[in-house]
């Protein structure tokens, strides 16, 4: 069986509101059932668990009965860093569960289906896979004493969710103590010693984190 971890843990201090940012409506939807809307759609028969602060959680329950959202999902306590979430998440799958797990930022409501195929289909051959980006910009280095020069960014990729792995190998991974180096979830499996394979990923697969997202946001779902 095939899972998604749908991590939403923000608190939506960048976005200058007191309204968490997984809920701010974009096309008058909450970003999160959004989100929650690709998986179902890439696959009705994805098992969808949801990560959340225990404050959030009946605030959610509210919104899902307020927009009649019926898309079946396991509700999971978000710990106090983005790492623990994750491995809050993992709980909810047996031990000797076999198949795939995705982990998914909630507030990126625009991941396409073909890149979620991509991620789940590469995972399955090799275990792990995350969905990337050529960069674009120029990008620099900066050294500890704030000077800093000039890299090639053909060297470098932008990173993007969700990160595909087996779920045996993502429990092992997360039975690791956290280390400041831990990222993302490519980075805990990295860390094991294993390779994690790149597909490529789409340009509007954007992390909704400041008000100019979210304008952007709104012409993406036009």
């Amino acid at each position: 069986m095939n899972y998604i971890i749908i991590v939403a843990g923000g608190k939506g201090m960048r976005m200058g509101s007191e309204l968490p940012k997984q809920f701010i409506p974009i096309g008058g939807k909450p970003v999160l059932m959004h989100t929650i809307t690709r998986f179902h759609t890439y696959d009705a028969a994805l098992q969808i668990i949801l990560v959340l602060p225990e404050s959030q959680q009946a605030y959610w329950k509210g919104l899902c009965e307020t927009h009649n959202f019926t898309i079946p999902h396991t509700i999971v306590n978000g710990g106090a860093t983005r790492f623990e979430s994750a491995k809050n998440g993992l709980s909810a799958i047996p031990d000797d569960e076999e198949g795939l797990v995705g982990i998914h930022d909630g507030v990126r409501p625009f991941v396409s289906s073909k890149v979620i195929a991509a991620c789940f289909e590469a995972a399955h051959e090799e275990f792990a896979a995350i969905p990337v980006l050529p960069v674009t910009d120029s990008i620099r280095y900066i050294d500890a004493h704030g000077g800093g020069k000039n890299v090639q960014r053909a060297d470098y990729r932008i990173v993007q969710t969700p990160q595909v792995f087996d779920i045996s190998l993502l429990k092992r991974a997360y039975s690791q103590p956290y280390q400041p180096h831990f990222t993302d979830d490519a980075s805990v499996v990295e860390a094991l010693g294993c390779h994690v394979s790149m597909v490529e990923g789409n340009r509007e697969n954007i992390k909704l984190t400041t008000p100019f997202d979210l304008k952007v946001a709104e012409i993406l779902l036009q």
